[in-house]
């Protein structure tokens, strides 16, 4: 057991961000860690407490107590090896009333350690005197002193964010801050070459992992890496090989909706001051100001690599990927069509079946096709199209607008018909509950079936204002046909010069592709296979040929 005088003097300092910046951005020097320590290093001296050592925390907020220099010293005191511990005033301490109670009243004296709040007056080798009766007032105060400095801070961050002003202050990586103005963002070319790269190998049908690879091998530095040899200020620690990509990097690079050139605030929060944890705000609750800066990404493409990423692709043990993965579906029951290779095929063996055919025991039959037929009666089906488009374009648009306006205007219909139903269905739903809750309160029900009774009508009434905000969007979709129209024909010219089927091409512009069952009527196999491109669907492709032909 340690003496005394071989026990140390803890000097415990801490200043937080909310205490640098509470006068108008200025530091506070009363609250600087070194004014700090040149109070507490002098009291020790004049006061003659043994061996007096520093434990610091900078820019730590006092709400909680999950501090490195806190919970170095707390470790020091659990072990016997602290006599005295001092602070300027209790708030440097912390500024959560309960925590900061308990370790006064109960840890420290478990410990034998002797705490001293120098401007306070307050120490615990006289808990009678009566700055220790007022302590747990000043701890109160501290709190609230600190939660008034958040609502504050939150009050000026909601404003900002709510007048478009980036909330984030690690700009993403392709962009820089604006040296003329720092609410700014201009384009970081080298980086942004590294942005555009990425979504052009997921808009090829590369996964994350993939890219990842692809881009250590490749020897490009991470985006941490980069900063840092630029000289960029960024919170993430570097690697130990500046060449490593993150899975998790790339994935968080395709889904940031700020290189279309908007900004995007409120994308998360935290309950309290006291719960620092960050928590996702839902798509619809955030902020998003468009055209604030310059898009590195496409809009269109930033929307299709959003779709590709939600179609999850099932890698083959061989490590091969095929063009078309994620894309290919039956005809018949809808599933997905499974991709088939080994390393012992040879190209032209590689092939999809339906997800749903085992064997001739599942609930659907093969469909079988090979990835080489697959890709020549692709290529020959989009070839045409960019052919008839480039040279009948009005002729095309003609009937497009006619077969989209008869299928929106029929989808329309039913969406608006059932989304009455479901908004009255969801009023009828309120009205019940406020009459279970009278016949609760008037003892007509009891309170086990008024609980069954609500659980149920709050589940129903979940579902419907999920599909309710399905059918609004659906709505809104078909309303947009023609817009849709338009935009695709932009996209097929081009690729009026294209001379063989390239990933990219495939992912902008063909949506999914349907295989039949074979067709053995006539006594060979004929596979038939149905395309369905983006933004407008199936394209009566022998139609438009049998009218160019006449």
């Amino acid at each position: 057991m340690l003496r005394a005088t071989d026990k140390i003097t803890a000097l415990y300092c801490r200043l937080s961000v909310e205490d640098m910046n509470k006068n108008g951005g200025k530091e506070d020097e009363s609250n600087s860690i070194q004014n700090q320590k040149m109070i507490l290093l002098q009291y020790a001296k004049e006061n003659r407490f043994p061996n007096p050592t520093f434990f610091v925390d900078d820019g730590y907020s006092g709400t909680n107590y999950d501090r490195p220099g806190f919970q170095a010293m707390l470790a020091e005191i659990e072990a016997g090896r602290v006599a005295v511990c001092i602070t300027k005033d209790l708030s440097r301490l912390g500024r959560n009333s309960s925590l900061t109670g308990l370790y006064i009243n109960f840890t420290f004296p478990k410990y034998n350690a002797r705490y001293i709040a120098i401007n306070d007056h307050f120490d615990t080798i006289d808990p009678n005197s009566t700055d220790s009766d007022i302590a747990g007032i000043k701890n109160w105060f501290n709190e609230f002193f600190a939660k008034d400095t958040s609502r504050k801070i939150r009050a000026v961050q909601k404003a900002k964010g709510e007048r478009g002003v980036p909330l984030t202050t690690n700009v993403p990586f392709g962009y820089l801050k604006d040296p003329a103005d720092k609410t700014k963002w201009i384009v970081d070319e080298a980086a942004a070459v590294v942005v555009k790269r990425i979504f052009k190998l997921c808009m090829e049908g590369r996964g994350p992992m993939q890219i990842a690879k692809l881009l250590q091998e490749e020897k490009v530095l991470n985006p941490t890496a980069y900063k840092r040899r630029a000289g960029i200020k960024t919170p993430s620690p570097e690697t130990d090989d500046p060449y490593h990509w993150n899975t998790n990097t790339v994935v968080h690079i395709l889904e940031r909706r700020e290189y279309t050139g908007c900004t995007v605030n409120f994308k998360t929060y935290t309950n309290s001051i006291w719960d620092k944890k960050q928590r996702e705000t839902p798509l619809e609750n955030q902020a998003v100001f468009y055209d604030t800066h310059p898009a590195i990404i496409e809009q269109e493409v930033f929307d299709k690599v959003q779709e590709i990423r939600q179609q999850r692709h099932r890698r083959t043990k061989t490590g091969k990927s095929s063009l078309f993965s994620g894309m290919v579906y039956c005809a018949d029951c809808g599933a997905k069509m499974r991709y088939c290779t080994t390393n012992y095929f040879e190209k032209r063996q590689d092939h999809f079946v339906c997800a749903n055919y085992r064997s001739n025991t599942g609930s659907c039959s093969a469909h079988f096709i090979r990835a080489v037929i697959l890709e020549d009666l692709v290529w020959m089906h989009m070839r045409t199209v960019i052919s008839y488009v480039s040279r009948y374009e009005d002729h095309f648009r003609a009937v497009m607008e006619q077969k989209l306006r008869l299928s929106s205007e029929a989808a329309i219909r039913g969406h608006k018909k059932r989304l009455a139903q479901a908004e009255k269905r969801l009023t009828e739903l309120d009205r019940l509950f406020i009459r279970i809750y009278e016949d609760n309160v008037a003892g007509r029900i009891t309170d086990e079936r008024f609980s069954m009774m609500s659980k149920t009508y709050e589940d129903e009434q979940t579902q419907l204002k999920v599909e309710i905000l399905s059918l609004q969007q659906e709505i809104e979709v078909q309303e947009r046909q023609i817009e849709n129209l338009e935009q695709f024909i932009q996209r097929v010219h081009k690729y009026k010069d294209l001379d063989e089927l390239t990933p990219y091409a495939l992912r902008e512009l063909v949506k999914a592709i349907y295989i039949e069952a074979p067709d053995k009527s006539s006594g060979k196999r004929r596979q038939n296979i149905r395309i369905s491109y983006d933004l407008v669907g199936f394209i009566p492709l022998n139609e438009l040929v049998k009218e160019e032909t006449a």
